[in-house]
């Protein structure tokens, strides 16, 4: 079972966990970057006209990918990370699923956030995937967890 950790990290938060867990896992890594790189007064959820707050206020908005895996077909488990925006996934998520064909494949989601947990998340990205794309609202992950937590925790899964 070939394994990768895809991830979106707006501050490196979501960066750092998810270094950590591709080296537990021994799976490869895809960073999720934007074209256009989020700014401090991007990311100020406390701004309604923040570019965060406008993309996520419109559920049809799609935040373009700076780069394509070419390879994900050769993959069968994605662990995808994001931070949590506005209690679920930040729209690129929705950029990155619909940009490849996840048909058969088990994506496992973490996150990373100040205050809420991963909620409905998983059936919010269910329309941005094929309908046998199994999605698993795995944990999130915050506190910086030590590589052997994080081995635990993914021991834990039965994939």
């Amino acid at each position: 079972m070939k394994k990768l950790v895809a991830y979106f990290s707006a501050s490196g938060t979501t960066k750092k966990v998810a270094n950590d867990l591709a080296d537990v896992l021994v799976a490869d890594k895809f960073e999720i970057v934007p074209a256009k790189a989020y700014t401090s007064a991007d990311l100020n959820w406390m701004d309604k006209k923040s570019r965060s707050s406008v993309e996520m206020d419109d559920p049809s908005s799609r935040p373009e990918v700076k780069s394509r895996l070419e390879n994900m077909d050769e993959y069968d488990v994605v662990f995808l990370g994001f931070p949590i925006w506005w209690y679920t996934a930040p729209r690129i998520i929705n950029t990155f699923l619909e940009a490849y064909d996840f048909a058969g494949k088990t994506i496992v989601l973490f996150a990373t956030s100040g205050s809420s947990g991963l909620g409905n998340t998983a059936k919010d990205l269910q329309n941005s995937c094929d309908k046998t794309t199994k999605i698993i609202s795995w944990r999130t992950l915050n506190g910086h967890p030590s590589k052997d937590q994080l081995k635990t925790l993914a021991e834990g899964l039965k994939l």
